[in-house]
């Protein structure tokens, strides 16, 4: 019932065209990206995936950060607005499901922008650059890496935003994290546990014990902001 009527607020919100819009975009610039210059990435030593990773999956990161960002704020700014959650707080109901409720909307609409950018790797290391069955799963799992080390941001994004009451307030504090992000480097392993730096990791060529460490952070993260997000809760309900 909570997806339902999370999915009935977003109708109008143009959430659902933005993050279409961004994913295309982010599809597309791959594509666009070989096809102006086939022949340096053909003459690239490496797989399919780390070719096409190193020249495009950073830029497509950073896209998704912001695409997550704003739709986080989009999310809980429908619920400030005319004072609709101070409304909610007297109502016998769990802040917590409101939460949850925008992790249901928020997390889809991420997974499709990921469907549409694998989409577009495998096609683009499938027309240039000749990929076969085991190239293209490479660039399957490379994407689904992306997808778990994201979630951190994703639900840090939600708890800044139920946080803040001004959306731009929200929009900043996550610009600034994922701008920061991009001047930290990423091949310092604490360092690169920030949860804005995580999604700019490249699997291929990566130390197996290393992604394990990286994907075993992303869960711990993303458990971590969740339960930040409820003791939040529960603080701001006795102040409020």
């Amino acid at each position: 019932m909570s997806f339902r009527l999370e999915y009935k607020k977003i109708r109008r919100t143009g959430l659902t065209a933005a993050f279409l819009a961004g994913g295309i975009i982010a599809a597309a610039l791959p594509v666009i990206n070989t096809a102006a210059r086939p022949d340096t990435f053909t003459s690239m030593a490496g797989s399919p995936a780390a070719v096409l990773a190193d020249a495009n999956l950073q830029l497509i990161s950073m896209l998704n950060l912001l695409l997550i960002t704003a739709g986080a704020c989009i999310l809980y700014h429908i619920e400030y607005a005319d004072n609709a959650l101070q409304k909610m707080q007297s109502l016998p109901v769990r802040e917590s499901g409101l939460f949850i409720g925008k992790c249901g909307i928020l997390l889809p609409f991420f997974l499709m922008i990921i469907l549409f950018e694998t989409a577009s790797l495998c096609f683009c290391g499938w027309h240039w650059l000749d990929a076969g069955k085991e190239e293209l799963m490479e660039i399957l799992q490379t994407l689904g890496f992306t997808l778990i080390l994201t979630l951190p941001s994703a639900i840090i994004a939600l708890v800044i935003a139920s946080a803040c009451r001004n959306m731009w307030t929200a929009l900043g504090i996550g610009i600034l994290c994922i701008f920061m992000a991009t001047m930290l480097p990423t091949d310092n392993f604490i360092v690169s546990l920030f949860p804005y730096v995580l999604p700019f990791q490249i699997l291929p060529g990566m130390e197996t014990a290393r992604v394990f460490h990286y994907c075993i952070a992303s869960v711990c993260e993303s458990a971590a902001a969740c339960a930040a997000e409820i003791i939040y809760l529960k603080v701001r309900r006795l102040f409020a």
